[in-house]
């Protein structure tokens, strides 16, 4: 009330005192007085009230002002101080707070009204900026570094799979070819603190006082906006960069392969640790808020995880070539191990589009290995040759399906549910079914024993770019063997079973025997016996036998077999069927024409034989080599060649 109102006040009360002692009034006059005299008595108490308060907010405000701006002033970071200051501060915002709550509940037509509201207000203004800037510093002078504990690295094999082609080097072994990372399927929970514990309690005090006066929006605002730059930084020591999908498309493959490594320990360590962390601080600053929490955790990760996730879709719609199948199946594995951590980070509506661009993503990428799998025979039949490969040796093209398909036995059973979700089938298996049986006849190994069959066709086919019928039964041989004895001692093995193992030896020690018949046959023929031959023929078929030895020798020392074991046999084989028909030859002709016309002993035969299939060629000199003994304790070559690879 202002002064002016209460002079006109005061002159009407004494007005109506005067016209009281008048004597001439009638009843009904002097009862309209003493009403109008109990108002304008009620009217100023009522300002006298109203000065009161207008008294006590002024002195409030004041107070709370002074402390508040004394506080700026004398201290550069008031949570740097002590908690007794603390205390002060947040005392004297929240005064302000209070002050501007009783301000609003006045009726509007109070003319002191907005003029102490809007100083009020102003005072709050400056005082949640301040309360930002703080919050920041806090966050920026307690925030935790990664530890090494809370860093999920490769281990040692996960770098080998894919640093090269997946076909392997001669001596490689299966663990050098098909190691990978051992816990992608596994994912420990880590949970670590995010930024030092004893603050906690000082940003939950800063949320508590913005919230209370309406300034939620500014403090999520600045709370996001810490941890989602907090977050690209930790993307960025994880050497994650953002690429187009344009970039991911023309990537080298090695580039490629480098990258999807880094994005596998990124999206582990963000999502089964980071967020995991961030949320637990989250909930510990706002949890009392509402959702407020699982929304600020959502627009402070969603730009990072878009990020890793477009990445993973530019490969799911890659080229989709052999070598990206182990790529995408280690991508989609460590996608499907991460599901329970998506679901329990994004529980709310608001996530929603994170889960499902999550389960997108997790869909494309089985969705392309299943296409990749399933076409890999296609891409074997298309491999041609127009020159048979040299020496027999093992072919690369066997070289990279057999090593490709060991690498399976990591993945069998997420390529088992992914087929069987395509085929609609159920693997689960009944009590009374036959484990190995379910195993051979499971999608993944009808499917692998496929690609051996074309894989051998495709063999058969280039055997046949050889003239000389001998080295193409020395190629085949090589193949089949390779292909049996790397699948047999791997766990992949399991996928053919034991009759398959038992056929594919049966074949190439069937190419054994028809080699020793292919290059043996015309040249054992010119020492059979012919009672009527006379002296002069027996004399050109000792040359005749020499010439096709020394022949055979030459082109045969180029040949190679590989295998140390199967290269032994076959000499053995080979000396099991010779020796002892040039023995029986040469005993009964040498009465006939005496020994100079043998140029070569059963001992010479045995040592040159040990020459065949080094890979490197030899000639025969045409003097006569001393005798050197063929070793004596090599056993006995069992009937069914070979037989040791069982």
């Amino acid at each position: 009330m202002g002064d002016a109102e209460k002079h006109v006040i005061a002159a009407a009360y004494h007005i109506v005192k005067a016209l009281e002692a008048t004597n001439n009034l009638s009843n009904d006059m002097r009862r309209i007085l003493a009403d109008l005299d109990v108002h304008l008595s009620t009217m100023t108490t009522i300002g006298e009230n109203e000065a009161e308060k207008t008294r006590e907010i002024e002195n409030r405000l004041r107070s709370a002002q002074e402390n508040i701006t004394g506080l700026h002033s004398n201290h550069s970071r008031i949570w740097n101080s002590c908690p007794a200051i603390v205390s002060k501060y947040l005392q004297s915002v929240d005064e302000v707070r209070r002050l501007i709550e009783t301000l609003e509940s006045f009726p509007s037509k109070r003319t002191w009204k907005q003029d102490f509201l809007d100083r009020a207000q102003c005072i709050l203004q400056i005082t949640m900026a301040r309360l930002q800037d703080e919050l920041i510093h806090i966050l920026a002078q307690s925030k935790q570094c990664f530890k090494q504990e809370y860093i999920l690295h490769p281990t040692c094999e996960e770098t080998s799979v894919y640093e090269e082609s997946i076909v392997s080097n001669e001596g490689d072994s299966l663990e050098d070819v098909s190691q990978r990372e051992s816990s992608s399927m596994e994912t420990e929970e880590y949970v670590m603190d995010l930024v030092h514990p004893d603050v906690v309690p000082q940003i939950t005090s800063i949320a508590n006082i913005m919230f209370a006066s309406h300034y939620d929006h500014e403090f999520c605002q600045t709370f996001v906006r810490f941890w989602r730059d907090e977050l690209a930084e930790y993307l960025t020591i994880l050497n994650v960069e953002q690429f187009s999908v344009e970039d991911v498309l023309k990537m080298e493959w090695r580039c490629l392969n480098s990258r999807i490594r880094k994005w596998r320990r990124a999206i582990k360590n963000v999502l089964g640790i980071y967020l995991t962390s961030e949320k637990r601080l989250f909930d510990q600053v706002l949890g009392e808020h509402g959702s407020i929490s699982s929304t600020c955790l959502v627009e402070a990760s969603k730009a990072s995880l878009l990020c890793l996730l477009n990445f993973g879709h530019a490969v799911a719609i890659g080229p989709h070539s052999p070598e990206w199948l182990y790529c995408l199946l280690d991508m989609y594995e460590v996608l499907a191990s991460l599901i329970p951590d998506v679901e329990s980070l994004f529980p709310e509506e608001g996530g929603s589009f994170i889960r499902i661009e999550f389960h997108e993503l997790l869909r494309r990428l089985g969705d392309a290995a299943k296409v990749i799998f399933m076409e890999f025979g296609n891409h074997i039949a298309s491999r041609t040759s127009r020159k048979p490969y040299p020496n027999g040796c093992i072919h690369p093209l066997t070289n990279y399906v057999v090593n490709y398909i060991l690498c399976f036995v990591e993945y069998g059973d997420t390529l088992n549910l992914l087929l069987a979700e395509k085929d609609g089938e159920n693997l689960d298996k009944g009590p009374n079914e036959n484990v190995g049986q379910m195993t051979i006849s499971c999608p993944v190994a009808v499917h692998l024993q496929s690609v051996t069959s074309i894989l051998e066709a495709k063999l058969d086919v280039m055997s046949n770019l050889y003239r000389d019928s001998s080295l193409k039964h020395i190629f085949m041989m090589n193949n089949i063997h390779y292909m049996v004895d790397k699948i047999k001692n791997s766990e992949v093995g399991s996928y053919f079973g034991d009759e398959w193992i038992r056929n594919h030896i049966g074949k190439f020690q069937h190419h054994a025997m028809s080699y020793e018949r292919s290059t043996w046959s015309s040249i054992l023929g010119l020492l059979r016996d012919n009672e009527k031959t006379g002296k002069a023929t027996l004399k050109e078929r000792c040359r005749d036998f020499s010439i096709a030895f020394e022949d055979m020798y030459k082109i045969q020392t180029a040949w190679y077999v590989k295998n140390l074991e199967l290269r032994e046999e076959l000499r053995i084989s080979t000396s099991k069927t010779v020796i002892p028909a040039y023995r029986n030859f040469v005993s009964k002709i040498t009465n006939s024409i005496g020994e100079k016309y043998i140029k070569y002993t059963e001992h010479d035969l045995e040592t040159y034989i040990l020459d065949l299939f080094e890979g490197s060629q030899k000639s025969l000199k045409p003097s006569r080599m001393k005798e050197v003994t063929i070793l004596s304790s090599i056993s006995l070559f069992p009937t069914v060649v070979f037989n040791k690879i069982m």
